[in-house]
């Protein structure tokens, strides 16, 4: 199994940044791809970026490239969001996911912290 925990959510003015972290625990051995998603008041939740485990490999929605960056750190059981010039509509509970080798969707998540922005 995999646990995930997510911190480093709180309230932030516009033009602002915060970073998000991810610590996981567990079989971390399996996971293919790492990703944060969030998910607004009476939205559904969307994808914020990915990272490959192995190689690094990085991917971000339209809506945050050149403004959000994901990392993990060397030992693997870190990943990272960073956020910066935040927008109000950046508003959300941020998850993080782990997907395994074998699988096509995110099978394990966090409980989210919470990213509010204010204008």
């Amino acid at each position: 199994q995999l646990q995930l925990v997510e911190s480093g959510g709180g309230l932030v003015q516009s033009g602002g940044s915060l970073r998000l972290s991810c610590a996981a625990s567990g079989r971390t051995e399996s996971t293919a791809r790492v990703g944060w998603f969030r998910q607004a008041p009476g939205k559904d939740r969307e994808f914020v970026a990915d990272i490959s485990w192995g190689e690094g490999i990085t991917s971000y929605a339209d809506s945050v490239k050149g403004r959000f960056t994901i990392s993990r750190d060397n030992a693997k059981t870190m990943v990272y969001l960073q956020m910066s010039s935040l927008r109000p509509e950046d508003t959300a509970v941020y998850y993080c996911a782990h997907k395994t080798f074998g699988t096509t969707v995110y099978n394990f998540w966090g409980q989210g912290t919470q990213v509010t922005v204010s204008s």
